[in-house]
């Protein structure tokens, strides 16, 4: 059996690994015991009662976290002429076309987030193999293929959170930093709950939202009573 560590022991002291914690005793639990020298991620991990190798019971979506990530994000747009000059004007980082299209497939990809307009996709759909297993690729029901270049730049500057089921039916995300108050943070936790639950597919029956659990990037995981996070 592994060892732990004195400051892992330390974290998870007075934690009850089997109890359901409220959502605010949650996050001051969360807070108190990240202990880093950096300003951790808390993060999220919604087990969910689905099965996503059926195309009917697949969890997909974007939310934007009302009081942002804490994170700085790249973002680089596909787009030509007046939408290429409006996305620079909207902050991206990078902007171009074949150019970029070039770049990204000589395997430089330096974003975090890629937005696309409608008429490049057939340009960018030929990066599929190289932004799809990164989680990057542009696709319209997540907000990133857009003739709206500005408001898709706005929305991946300011904290839009992208989500997608995995194997086992666990969807996780970033929903802020520990430096953040408690209030922005169950703010932030209660709307990625909601956008989660809005996404629920049709093929899902039964209990959808079946366990939910907070840890920040070094701390224990604390387990959430899901009705004093969505209210049900």
């Amino acid at each position: 059996m592994a060892k732990i560590g004195k400051r892992t022991a330390a974290s998870r002291d007075g934690i009850d690994r089997n109890k359901l914690y409220a959502l605010d005793e949650a996050v001051t639990l969360i807070k108190d015991r990240a202990k880093a020298k950096f300003d951790e991620t808390v993060e999220i991990a919604m087990n969910l009662g689905v099965d996503p190798r059926h195309a009917d019971q697949m969890v997909r979506g974007v939310c934007v976290l009302p009081n942002g990530t804490g994170k700085s994000v790249r973002v680089a747009v596909f787009a030509r002429g007046d939408k290429a000059e409006e996305a620079k004007k909207a902050g991206a980082d990078i902007v171009g076309a074949e150019d970029l299209v070039e770049q990204v497939q000589g395997g430089t990809i330096d974003f975090d987030r890629c937005i696309a307009t409608p008429d490049m996709m057939p340009l960018v759909g030929r990066l599929g193999k190289v932004l799809g297993p990164r989680g990057l690729m542009p696709n319209p029901k997540v907000g990133t293929v857009t003739p709206d270049v500005t408001s898709a730049v706005n929305d991946a500057k300011g904290g839009a959170v992208q989500f997608r089921v995995e194997k086992a039916g666990i969807v996780h995300a970033g929903v802020g930093k520990v430096s953040f108050d408690e209030a922005k943070l169950k703010e932030n936790i209660k709307a990625f709950t909601d956008a989660v639950i809005k996404a629920k597919p049709s093929g899902a029956k039964g209990n959808y939202l079946k366990r939910i659990a907070l840890t920040s990037t070094m701390g224990p995981g604390i387990k959430l009573d899901p009705s004093t996070v969505t209210g049900a």
